[in-house]
């Protein structure tokens, strides 16, 4: 038994679903999100401003989309309505970011700066104060996709383990190694 999925989903006031055969749309003030599903799998009702997912049978395919699907749309419900905001942090000496519209250019210690064009629903912001780590903030709709773009920044210049210099989540805690020793 699917505890997630049995949860019904609150709609919030101004949030519009609509339930075509095998798909889901969303649409709130924040943005418009589209999800297929496996109509064989689940049924989707909407009654009183609560979307409930309820499962067809009890093969094992089934009770495994049941908790996803539900997850899937209340992240989408989430989104349209408050959104989704990641922030990260660049560490280490000379690292910076700014950012032009939809382009981030940023300078991780690479012989060539590193300009990574962001999509049109992402929106980012950078901050740069003296004495502290530029930051960079990411909003969307979208939570797959500020995942997806959150973990393609990281991978430009993941922390290392020795200085913790790289690109991590602000309040992400790296795992220090102490280095070489002294020879005695």
């Amino acid at each position: 038994m699917s505890r997630i999925g049995n949860a019904p989903i609150e709609i919030p006031q101004g949030v519009d679903v609509q339930i075509e055969k095998t798909k889901i749309t969303v649409k709130g003030p924040k943005g418009e999100l589209t999800q297929g599903f496996d109509s064989n799998a689940i049924n989707i009702k909407v009654e009183d401003n609560l979307l409930t997912v309820a499962r067809n049978s009890e093969q094992k395919d089934h009770k495994a989309k049941h908790g996803l699907y539900r997850s899937l749309f209340y992240n989408m419900v989430e989104g349209v309505s408050k959104g989704y905001t990641v922030k990260q942090e660049l560490v280490g000496v000379g690292y910076r970011a700014s950012n032009q519209g939809q382009k981030l250019e940023m300078v991780l210690g690479f012989s060539h700066d590193i300009v990574f064009e962001l999509p049109d629903e992402v929106k980012v912001t950078t901050e740069s104060e003296r004495g502290k780590n530029p930051v960079i903030t990411l909003e969307s709709h979208d939570k797959q996709l500020i995942g997806h773009v959150a973990a393609k920044l990281r991978s430009l210049r993941k922390p290392e383990p020795y200085k913790g210099k790289g690109i991590r989540f602000v309040g992400e805690q790296v795992r220090r190694k102490a280095g070489k020793s002294a020879a005695k």
